[in-house]
């Protein structure tokens, strides 16, 4: 099966919503089931196909629900099975599907099977998890297992007294790592997807799915920061030694049962030769990834790490500094773009195309340019590249009306995430003792948080100028972002020029061309640090997109070898109401004048 064999996921607009941040129904401030039920309508005309729900599972929210103590109940703070059954058979009979998310690298430390884990050293269930005796050095001092650091900080062992050894969580200590080894924890992983798809779910997002299965002994990592106690253990336990074993297994006895779409997160890796392993028809494990190198653009690249002959693996080394925002240039972003446009395309590679999600800063900010001027040209721009790049488009809640980052004038006690509370408070604590003082300037650290934070993509979404945006009409778990008065749902529904009326006609101009979904993708200008242009091919159908990436008005001239032979080019598609191109004008003289952050989509 190559990428071009054609079937309904490929074609489908995924939306994801982050719950507890889309629609409070009952006024608790937290957005719920109900709230999501009450707007399919509002998704529907946008031209959405399947919701994709991060986790409404019961969770005591440590990482935001990433942290599951019930894989079969819905959180009472969402809702409740019945709730999600009406969700889904609202989504069903307006012809959309619904996609879960299944979080199984990990549970919560208060889910019950890990609470019979720890119980004791013979429990059933203790084997279900990782655990290993201390290590102890010539003093007699404990130590952990190995020497790997957790994502949030510190140590990925945590002791339990109780039985004098440690379990392993690569992410919080309250986020035990489940022992795939285990074929009865891989049974009863198997079964709780079953329980969801007979229920009526059509697919899921797979969370860190790259990382379930770690290095047979759990070696110490090699030591890559000296003067850090722990060390980045990624390699040994990302694309790991059996994880296509248990994912083919997956695939044999759950997937293959079902007509549904699934996508597996692979973060921690840009290696297309490994990744691609996870996709590849023929392999017969999932339709498609998130890989983050796109979204990895603005940060950090020591030249170390971008020196000749450094595998390719080993560079997201250089990305272990998250809340950094570093500037980017365009031939980087059109380099990655057209390694996964063309990654594997004859043996069945499809692509995942996204530019925001709730791990993610907004786009508009962070790609485009947010300021008054350029705020919804840039946004619209940046639509045009995602509808216009092949593979199933995804697209995160609040994306499709051009919200930005929230405000760099808001403090610490803002942000709500883990991972950024984490890196500020680590930095401060390293600045107190280096300089010996309380009072200790973090203000470059907050700068990156500005830019960089999950929590960006986590405020509540704006439907509205009334009080909190009308998301909820009691207090809302997050601040709302500052600009929702004129910056808003509402606002943009009656403006046929707005963010969303755009995206709602991109998604349609997309459906309507498959071309756009399906076709060869050709980079005329590898190192032009302005214009980002390309071609789609599909057959007997071609689509030229010409993308300015700056402030200034720009002449592209098209090289003459891809102008169409026996006919032209035709004008569809700009983010500008008063393109000089005219749609269903002729592109005659292979010359295009773009505007600031102006784009234009011709087809031949």
């Amino acid at each position: 099966m190559t990428a071009t064999a054609e079937t309904w996921w490929k074609e489908a607009v995924v939306y994801q919503i982050y719950p507890i941040s889309f629609f409070d129904s009952n006024g608790d401030g937290i957005g719920d089931l109900n709230g999501i039920t009450g707007k399919l309508d509002y998704l529907k005309d946008l031209g959405v196909d399947v919701l994709w729900l991060s986790p409404i599972y019961k969770s005591p929210l440590a990482d935001m629900g990433y942290d599951i103590s019930d894989y079969r109940d819905i959180d009472p703070r969402y809702g409740t099975l019945e709730d999600w059954d009406r969700l889904v058979a609202g989504v069903h009979a307006r012809g959309m599907k619904l996609m879960m998310d299944l979080v199984v690298n990990h549970s919560s430390d208060e889910h019950e099977w890990f609470l019979q884990s720890k119980s004791s050293k013979t429990n059933p269930k203790r084997d279900w998890y990782i655990w290993r005796p201390p290590r102890y050095d010539a003093a007699g001092n404990r130590h952990p297992p190995n020497n790997w650091q957790a994502q949030f900080q510190g140590s990925v062992w945590d002791y339990d007294s109780g039985t004098d050894e440690y379990y392993l969580h690569l992410y919080l200590a309250k986020q035990p790592d489940l022992n795939w080894e285990n074929p009865e924890v891989r049974e009863a992983v198997f079964e709780m997807m079953r329980f969801w798809l007979d229920r009526g779910c059509d697919g899921f997002r797979m969370d860190v799915i790259n990382i379930i299965s770690k290095a047979k002994g759990l070696p110490d990592a090699p030591v890559t920061d000296p003067a850090n106690e722990y060390q980045d253990g990624s390699k040994l336990f990302v694309n790991g030694p059996h994880v296509h074993e248990y994912l083919k297994e997956m695939n044999s006895k759950v997937l293959s049962k079902y007509d549904i779409m699934t996508v597996g997160e692979t973060p921690f890796s840009h290696c297309a030769r490994q990744l691609a392993e996870y996709v590849l028809p023929a392999n017969k494990e999932l339709n498609m990834i998130f890989q983050f190198e796109l979204v990895d653009l603005d940060s950090p690249r020591p030249p170390t790490c971008a020196a000749a002959g450094v595998p390719e693996e080993d560079k997201l080394r250089c990305l272990r500094m998250p809340f950094i925002h570093r500037p980017w240039k365009l031939t980087e972003l059109r380099e990655i773009v057209g390694k996964w446009q063309t990654c594997k395309r004859e043996e069945g590679y499809w692509n995942a195309v996204f530019i925001e999600n709730h791990d993610q800063a907004r786009c508009v900010t962070r790609f485009g340019n947010d300021s008054d001027e350029w705020r919804g040209i840039s946004a619209k721009l940046l639509a045009m590249m995602e509808i216009t790049l092949g593979g199933t488009q995804y697209v995160f809640q609040g994306q499709e009306i051009g919200t930005k980052n929230f405000p760099r004038s808001w403090g610490i006690e803002e942000y709500k995430d883990v991972a950024g509370r984490n890196w500020y408070n680590v930095n401060l604590e390293r600045r107190q003792k280096e300089q010996g003082k309380e009072d200790v300037d973090m203000s470059d650290i907050l700068d990156g948080l500005q830019m960089k934070a999950r929590d960006h993509g986590r405020i509540p979404v704006q439907w509205d100028s009334t009080k909190n945006a009308g998301f909820t009409t009691g207090t809302p778990w997050m601040r709302v972002n500052d600009d929702y008065e004129t910056w808003n749902v509402a606002a943009q529904l009656e403006d046929p020029e707005s963010v969303r009326s755009f995206w709602k006609r991109a998604l349609a101009v997309r459906k309507e061309n498959k071309v756009l979904i399906y076709g060869d993708f050709t980079d005329l200008a590898p190192n032009d640090e302005q214009i980002f242009a390309y071609t789609r091919s599909y057959g007997d159908h071609r689509a030229l997109v010409v993308l300015n990436f700056t402030t200034k008005e720009v002449v592209f001239e098209i090289p003459q070898d891809q102008l169409v032979t026996g006919g032209k080019f035709v004008h569809i598609f700009s983010n500008y109401s008063s393109s000089q191109h005219g749609v269903g004008a002729g592109l005659s003289c292979g010359k295009v004048l773009l505007k600031g952050y102006e784009g234009a989509v011709y087809v031949g």
